[in-house]
């Protein structure tokens, strides 16, 4: 999971956007698609592999941020007759499009992941695809992996299936909207459901031992004619979705185990060190944390509208370090082979349009159900998808840590010698002059040094801003 959710507006300076495309260079993030992939492209588009099956009559909807248009999934939600319920969850078919050893194909490979920056995507498919045919937008029929998973009124999982069809979304919603007719009760069933399907898969998560981190997105907010940082806290309706999302991943990786040929999504448990480690940061911001209370309790019951619980949140995902990806072939699965945070057996296969290997997990489930032996293309890649996502995960987190230290810096690039209340939240090892300040407003957590005390850990405490430029130098503090 990425550090920080990062946003910028239309109010970002030049000076930010310029620090931005330097870094692309730096990185040598990929740049516009050769023409022939875009030939590719633009032909995949108009002549995809299309199912035998048609399921346009079921009304599908997405949920997304506004704005979105590369969107892999669409839901609908309803009862069954024995009071349990039914998950229908179509997810884009990238391989109606990407032709195995195709230009597209390699690309994708080259590419890995969609990479986000502060002001802009680098997609991992041509938009012609990713944001136009292969995407689930409304009104027009699209291929799909068309999962029906079924549920007990626990919501527990006791069927599951998965093909290839031909669906149409009804309605694109956001969180917001969601939310809101949620709440005032003017959400149709299908809707409504989502609530009640996601509170008893969180209930069910904890019931496991799982955890999922409700990690508060970063934001560039107008305030008095300037801009400063401040946290979005996610709504209840980005949990409930989620759960559907994490729901799919559990069976198919299921399916994949049953099937003795699959890609799991791995996480060890977090050693003692580190747990401890983040019980030192929650006593420094305030958040009461009992020793008798499991670290996924107190991540349950953290308040991400809560400057302080938020930073905590976003100090938990050092617990999700040491994530990756498990391939097993012939039937021999792994052991262990749980995600950690999840706490089952777990796979990535719900966003083929910004994940590479998603697409091959896809076809792995599919060919499960079918009873049949996974293609040659997708088996004879398996090998080499580990390594492949480690590096393009590699490049992503520091498109994100970099990107948040330079928006972090371009927003307080004119007020360095400015002394801001801030709380000590970390303090390096063997150097107890040094740590890691939580800023009370605005929204930055950065680097302090340049004291001749030992910093008190979990303590208030003002600091002065030493240097900020973007692109040149991150926010530093020192004690005031």
């Amino acid at each position: 999971m990425p550090r920080r959710h990062i946003h910028v507006t239309g109010a970002a300076e030049a000076p930010l956007r310029a620090a931005l495309r330097a870094l692309r260079t730096e990185l040598a993030t990929p740049d516009a698609f050769p023409p022939a992939v875009l030939a590719e492209a633009e032909l995949a588009a108009t002549s995809p592999r299309l199912p035998g099956r048609d399921a346009t009559d079921i009304p599908f909807l997405t949920i997304d941020p506004p704005g979105s248009t590369d969107l892999d999934q669409a839901m609908h939600l309803a009862r069954r007759a024995d009071g349990g319920y039914r998950v229908h969850y179509a997810i884009a078919d990238v391989a109606a499009f990407v032709a195995p050893g195709s230009l597209l194909d390699a690309e994708a490979h080259r590419r890995v992941l969609t990479l986000y920056f502060p002001d802009g995507r680098v997609p991992l498919y041509p938009p012609v695809l990713s944001e136009g045919a292969a995407s689930l937008l409304p009104g027009a029929p699209r291929p799909a992996l068309l999962w029906r998973i079924d549920l007990d009124a626990e919501g527990r999982r006791v069927a599951t299936d998965v093909r290839r069809a031909l669906v149409r979304s009804r309605a694109r919603l956001d969180y917001a909207e969601v939310q809101h007719r949620i709440d005032s009760g003017t959400a149709e069933e299908p809707l409504a459901l989502l609530r009640d399907i996601g509170r008893l898969r969180e209930a069910l998560e904890a019931e496991r031992g799982g955890v999922s981190l409700r990690v508060p997105e970063q934001e560039i907010v107008e305030r008095d004619h300037t801009y400063t940082l401040a946290y979005r806290a996610p709504l209840p309706a980005d949990g409930w979705n989620a759960q559907i999302s994490l729901l799919t991943g559990m069976a198919a990786a299921d399916l994949m185990t049953a099937a003795g040929t699959g890609i799991l999504r791995t996480l060890p448990t977090a050693p003692d060190g580190a747990v401890a480690r983040l019980r030192r940061s929650a006593h420094a911001l305030g958040v009461d944390w009992p020793h008798h209370v499991s670290y996924a309790d107190v991540v349950r019951s953290a308040d991400p509208s809560d400057p302080r619980q938020a930073a905590f949140l976003q100090d938990c995902t050092t617990l999700l370090r040491g994530a990756g990806y498990t391939v097993f072939t012939d039937g021999k699965v792994p052991t262990p082979a749980v995600h950690a945070a999840v706490a089952d057996e777990y796979t990535h296969c719900t966003a083929p349009l910004r994940r590479l290997v998603d697409r091959f997990a896809g076809e792995l489930c599919v060919a499960a159900v079918a009873g049949e032996e996974p293609p040659e293309w997708v088996r004879s890649a398996l090998p080499g998808l580990p390594d492949r996502m480690a590096a393009g995960s590699r490049r992503a987190n520091t498109v994100e840590r970099e990107s948040v230290d330079i928006v972090e810096a371009a927003l307080l690039s004119g007020r360095v010698g400015e002394v801001f209340d801030a709380c000590v939240i970390d303090v390096k090892e063997n150097e107890p002059a040094v740590g890691t300040v939580h800023l009370e407003d605005p929204a930055v957590v950065a680097r302090i040094e340049g004291g001749e005390a030992a910093l008190p850990l979990g303590e208030r405490l003002r600091v002065r801003l030493t240097e900020a430029e973007p692109g040149a130098a991150k926010a530093r503090f020192a004690p005031a």
